[in-house]
């Protein structure tokens, strides 16, 4: 049964992949939880549906990351969804997870990928995590999705890379700015694994599987329930002394 002390978090892109195993795994530690999609509704619904038998509260709502047009509808959403399906006011945690894999060479990147690369993995989770600011509570936790990409390089990554590689920078210039309100902000780093994400070329190319598993500590790539319990931790009380931290989570990659 759902506690009333239950915290509230709010993860983007809930539907699939890593937030979708984020989210239940958030709602393993307790948390109720709000989670946006861009188009597939009825797989975020099918995830509600998980978290609920899993006896949390959860709500799913529809964002786009890629434009800052919808944000203050959105924040207004959120605030209405809060009072009227959570009975709260306030968020406890941010998980800014929403994105989209890319590969294409620098010779080849065009300025309209490079904006878009922007506007979804570093534009987008700027401001809207400002703009939630007026919602977290205070002692909330903010976790940024970067990517080993930011460490280690592959070629055909270079937007998206270097995009990962700015939000590992703003993570921690965010912790030092909100400090004051005791919020914590870390970025958690993912890297190579089994999902759909990009084409799903590392779950459906074994010749790409297996380079990765032969550059890795631990001897394979990584799983979607490898990274989600980490954001979980990141969330949750267990890490209230963690703070402007980069957490890469890639089974020691090229360590």
């Amino acid at each position: 049964m759902t506690s009333n002390l239950s915290k509230i978090v709010l993860l983007t892109g809930g539907s699939r992949g890593l937030g979708k195993d984020s989210a239940l795994q958030l709602a393993k530690k307790g948390f109720d939880i709000i989670l946006t999609y861009q188009s597939k509704k009825e797989a975020a619904d099918e995830v509600v549906s998980e978290i609920e038998k899993l006896g949390q509260k959860a709500f799913a709502l529809k964002l786009d990351i890629s434009t800052t047009d919808g944000f203050d509808a959105f924040v207004d959403e959120v605030k209405n969804t809060l009072e009227k399906n959570f009975s709260s006011a306030k968020l406890d945690a941010l998980v800014n997870n929403a994105g989209i894999g890319l590969h294409a060479s620098f010779e080849e990147t065009t300025e309209d990928i490079l904006d878009a690369m922007t506007n979804i993995h570093f534009k987008g989770p700027f401001f809207l995590t400002q703009k939630l600011l007026p919602l977290l509570n205070d002692g909330s936790s903010v976790v940024n999705t970067s990517s080993g990409l930011a460490r280690f390089s592959f070629p055909g990554y270079s937007a998206y890379g270097a995009m990962k590689a700015a939000i590992d920078a703003l993570s921690r210039y965010q912790a030092i700015e909100l400090g004051n309100r005791k919020i914590r902000v870390n970025s958690v780093a993912p890297g190579a694994i089994e999902t759909d994400f990009g084409g799903g070329v590392v779950r459906d190319n074994a010749d790409f599987n297996s380079l990765i598993a032969s550059q890795t500590a631990l001897g394979r790539v990584g799983l979607p329930d490898d990274i989600g319990s980490v954001v979980a931790f990141l969330c949750s009380d267990d890490s209230k002394w963690i703070n402007a931290q980069r957490i890469e989570v890639s089974g020691g990659f090229r360590a």
